[in-house]
């Protein structure tokens, strides 16, 4: 499975290629952005290098690694990245939206878009882990669709959407 254009009224997400990596350091150079999900700002060459790793997949054929850049169509810019592993029908999507575009409705416009085009391919449930005090994800969340559980992972809540039932495994 690979990413694909993906359209909405005002986004367009864009497949993440290493190309992409000078202006998203840019939009992800603010250190608050980290302040949930831990680390620093990427530098530029940094980022380069790991959007090479990604955009090449996942080393095991049975996962795919799907990740996209959000491009606000209206300013003709790179406003963030929403992303999805998936593995036997589970995709564990994630987003983050720089802190100039945050508050307008951008991550939960890409997020849905991505539930939505998720939808579409051979996954029944989709997961995201979001940080207890992190309220703006999950509202995100909540608009995507995810209710959140009692699952804890490093920390964080495991939200979940059940699109449809797993198949039955039989021995």
């Amino acid at each position: 499975m690979e990413a694909e254009t993906i359209h909405t009224t005002r986004l367009t997400l864009l497949p993440l290629h290493a190309d992409h990596a000078e202006e998203m350091a840019a939009v992800l150079s603010d250190p608050a952005l980290h302040t949930f999900i831990g680390g620093a700002p990427a530098t530029p060459q940094s980022l380069r290098s790991r959007y090479e790793r990604l955009a090449a997949g996942s080393p095991d054929p049975a996962v795919s690694w799907c990740n996209w850049v959000v491009r606000l169509r209206d300013q003709a810019c790179l406003t963030g990245t929403v992303q999805a592993t998936i593995d036997g029908g589970i995709a564990e999507i994630a987003w983050v939206v720089g802190t100039p575009w945050q508050g307008r409705g951008i991550a939960t416009e890409a997020a849905q878009a991505l539930v939505a085009w998720l939808a579409n391919q051979p996954v029944h449930t989709v997961i995201a882990h979001i940080h207890p005090d992190h309220q703006a994800s999950a509202a995100v969340a909540t608009a995507a669709g995810l209710t959140p559980t009692t699952h804890r992972h490093e920390g964080e809540i495991r939200w979940q959407l059940t699109m449809r039932q797993p198949p039955l495994h039989t021995p």
